[in-house]
């Protein structure tokens, strides 16, 4: 383990405050596009050492700029704020204070090493050119990345180059993973609404059975992966939800089948969006039942840059970040990172979090961000800084 030469080159006061930054979020977690006290926070902190901020991108976005020298290269740093809907059950010292929200998937450990990032740029005298740090509302599912973009993140803050992260227990700790290329799914979602004919339940032909149409439908759309999609392309269609009824008697007149797909190439998605669509017409209509479809592509394709990857390895594995760089396959995950990708190149990285005894994965109401992971992230985050915009 190198985490001893990567604390070195980030003091040990910082990283010490850090961790008290980020138990401070995380008893204090705010929802989609409601993270005002941590947008509050971040920018007081901000505001502390210079940088100039600049507030209200996607609602509650938050954007520190430093800017040193006459160097005209630009670089980015994104880190995202939200917590999540799931009462903790992790028993930290700083659980949440607010039932029903957590930080269940370490975005204030994310906030933490952004911010500590920054103060220790902001004390770095041979900066030349300019660093964003971006902290951005909205990762888990309501695309506060695409916001920030709408809302003109790069014509008020061009850069370069974009870089951002995520905490990763199923990998060890010092480790770390820049493919070139895909690294997170695209994101779609459906909502079926099927409309039969209610009826008793003791009485089922006098009606269109909305649920059996339902049961079979959730079966069908298993198909589209095995025998719609080329075996070599990844894709997945899960359904999440089912709604039906509400007494035990009666077969009631509607059914709510919802659920999530996920591919890389934009050829697999169209075949998912079509086939969702043309089966739950098909077989709703082969119970006498007719079927409504809302389905929506909610996030692109996380696609790393190769030349930006090939810059995070390069740093990561150099001293003094000292990481172990390990091959690992795309995930089926989404992360709206991808916005910004799309409009400038860039590199999401994961960091190995996993540490001794029991790993509890993201979104588990059991989950607490690794603090031992910190000076790992802010290791990297302040070496990638000086190696895009240090004069030599």
């Amino acid at each position: 383990m190198t985490s001893g030469i990567i604390v070195e080159s980030v003091s040990s006061a910082l990283i010490e405050e850090a961790t008290s930054w980020r138990h401070h979020l995380h008893e204090h977690p705010e929802l989609a596009f409601e993270e005002r006290h941590t947008a509050d926070f971040v920018a007081s902190q901000l505001d502390a050492w210079g940088l100039k901020v600049h507030r209200g991108l996607a609602g509650t976005g938050v954007v520190g700029t430093l800017t040193r020298g006459m160097g005209q290269r630009a670089i980015a740093i994104r880190a995202d704020m939200d917590g999540l809907s799931i009462q903790e059950e992790s028993g930290a010292a700083y659980s949440s204070r607010r039932p029903g929200i957590m930080h269940a998937c370490g975005h204030d450990g994310h906030v933490a090493m952004a911010l500590a990032a920054a103060r220790a740029c902001s004390e770095m005298p041979d900066l030349d050119g300019t660093v964003h740090f971006i902290f951005q509302p909205a990762e888990e599912n309501e695309a506060g990345g695409r916001r920030m973009v709408e809302d003109g993140l790069f014509r008020l803050f061009p850069c370069d180059a974009v870089y951002g992260l995520h905490n990763w227990p199923a990998l060890p700790l010092g480790t770390f993973v820049a493919r070139d290329g895909p690294m997170m799914a695209a994101f779609g979602i459906f909502e079926i609404a099927i409309h039969g004919r209610g009826c008793h339940g003791a009485m089922p032909n006098e009606g269109a059975d909305c649920i059996l149409a339902g049961c079979h439908l959730v079966t069908a759309l298993q198909s589209i992966v095995s025998r719609n999609v080329r075996p070599i392309d990844a894709a997945v269609v899960s359904v999440t939800q089912v709604h039906a009824g509400s007494t035990w008697n009666v077969i009631p007149p509607n059914c709510i089948v919802r659920g999530t797909t996920r591919w890389f190439e934009g050829e697999v998605g169209d075949v998912l969006e079509r086939r969702v669509t043309e089966l739950a017409k098909a077989v709703s209509t082969a119970f006498g039942c007719e079927a409504h479809v809302r389905y929506e592509r909610r996030y692109p394709a996380t696609i790393n840059n190769p030349a930006a990857a090939s810059l995070v390895r390069a740093v990561g594995v150099a001293p003094p970040v000292n990481l172990r760089l390990v091959d690992a396959q795309p995930s089926l995950g989404a992360e709206d990172f991808a916005f910004m990708l799309l409009d400038v190149p860039g590199c999401y990285i994961w960091l190995g979090a996993g540490g001794a005894g029991d790993n509890r994965g993201l979104h588990s109401p059991y989950y607490d961000f690794n603090d031992e992971l910190l000076p790992f992230g802010v290791g990297l985050w302040t070496s990638l800084v000086r190696h895009s915009l240090f004069h030599t």
